[in-house]
């Protein structure tokens, strides 16, 4: 299931919010996703995982939180993404590559372990940081393990952390510096770590088990990617080219070739990031490169970020200089990136918008996901001709969507049920994006 995500620090971001974005990718074209609002009377208090055997309790005081499930639950909630009502995000999950040393010493949990269906609905309804996500998720990971290698990121309105598993029990998590910006795909990302920092923090017996069993290839310090992670052809083309796409557009990171599986893991970017910015790289197919699929000399030598196997892209903005009751923000949009908009949802509300929670199984193109995937199914056939006018809706619509947001922010100070009025502003938001597609 490739993803890719991009985390920003706050001195690293426009506006000064920290941000976390994935798009969510799937081995098919079709997977149809929800927007929800999870209450605490809709939490489950009795967990049984569909992938394993996996079942617990569940604590009695979840918080309020949104999510990006899929649309048919039988295989799972799948989660995705969500902020809480404490303006704690996560996202879950980054799927990765690891190494045959790790999962020899440390095999995966695959008959009681827990894994992307589960992280969301176990984790973010009973944290009040990004720190305490990091030791809730490692406290679940070393008590039952896990069937899969994953990247996950949690944020607040400080700090961004990121999250890797290690074979079947063990972890690793980095904050990311507050000037730093970080593009993960889908292989072992963590680089150097230091294991007496207060900015990282690992398995108890991460350090020992490394030495012990004679893990580290490196003279010195401690490379986690080359400790944990692959260095396969499948990184080379699949995964690393879109890290240096990134950082080509982002700056901060040393000329490389696309396949160097030797790219930083955070980078200063020459210029602060905004939203859009995010978007763009995540809606991006090598552009103005000879890899580009539509139309590049080496069109179809790497994978694109944008694909028509996008199901959904998060970007979850956790805003600086806005009251606590407007800051977080649900950015989202469906479908393939390169034809899409994402737009800006607030997160403390009553509810989601019916086109965006009432996703259908079946085709139906008043769902919010189905009319996406239809616009992007016939833009990809006549990618050349619809180019422009893709770029302009885009910009249309997002610039619309920050009117109505700011307008907004102005205008709660004044509203004696502040989610109720957020969860109006909502249904604005999605009637301005159907009545301009």
């Amino acid at each position: 299931m490739p993803c890719t995500t991009v985390l920003v620090g706050k001195k690293a971001s426009l506006n000064g919010s920290t941000i976390i974005a994935r798009q969510e990718d799937y081995g098919q074209a079709l997977n149809p996703q929800r927007f929800v609002l999870v209450t605490p009377d809709q939490q489950p208090r009795e967990y049984t995982s569909k992938t394993t055997g996996f079942k617990c309790t569940l604590p009695d005081n979840p918080l309020r939180y949104t999510s990006d499930p899929d649309a048919d639950p039988s295989f799972g909630i799948f989660g995705a993404a969500g902020i809480n009502e404490a303006n704690v995000a996560m996202t879950a999950t980054e799927t990765s590559t690891t190494n045959s040393r790790i999962l020899g010493l440390d095999p995966y949990n695959e008959e009681s372990g827990i894994g992307e269906e589960d992280f969301v609905t176990l984790v973010l309804p009973y944290i009040h940081s990004a720190r305490e996500g990091v030791q809730r998720l490692g406290q679940l990971l070393a008590e039952v393990g896990t069937y899969e290698s994953n990247g996950i990121a949690f944020s607040d309105q400080d700090e961004v952390w990121y999250v890797e598993t290690i074979g079947g029990h063990h972890w690793a998590a980095i904050k990311v510096p507050d000037d730093s910006y970080v593009v993960a795909p889908n292989r072992f990302n963590i680089t150097d770590f230091n294991f007496n920092s207060a900015d990282t923090m690992a398995s108890p017996d991460l350090q020992t088990l490394i030495e012990k069993n004679h893990l580290n290839p490196d003279q010195k310090g401690y490379n986690l990617r080359h400790i944990f992670g692959s260095s396969t052809m499948q990184d080379a083309r699949y995964n690393n080219p879109r890290t240096w796409y990134v950082q080509k557009i982002f700056g901060g990171a040393p000329m490389t070739d696309p396949t160097s599986m030797d790219q930083p893991f955070f980078c200063h970017p020459d210029h602060l990031i905004a939203v859009e910015d995010i978007k763009q790289v995540l809606s991006s197919h090598y552009q103005n490169t000879v890899y580009d699929p539509y139309g590049g000399a080496s069109g179809k030598q790497f994978r694109p970020i944008a694909l028509n196997r996008n199901l959904e892209l998060h970007i979850l903005e956790i805003r600086a200089h806005v009251p606590a009751s407007l800051a977080a923000t649900h950015w989202l949009a469906f479908g393939p990136n390169t034809f899409n908009a994402v737009v800006p949802f607030y997160a403390n509300v009553l509810s989601t918008p019916a086109p965006y929670e009432k996703t259908s199984r079946q085709y139906d193109p008043t769902n919010m996901y189905w009319l996406t995937n239809t616009l992007a199914a016939l833009g990809d056939r006549r990618y050349q001709a619809v180019a422009g006018k893709v770029e302009a809706f885009e910009q249309t619509v997002v610039a619309k969507c920050r009117h109505l947001q700011l307008q907004a922010d102005q205008r709660a100070r004044f509203q004696e049920n502040i989610p109720a009025y957020l969860t109006e502003v909502n249904n604005k938001i999605r009637d301005l994006l159907v009545r301009n597609i």
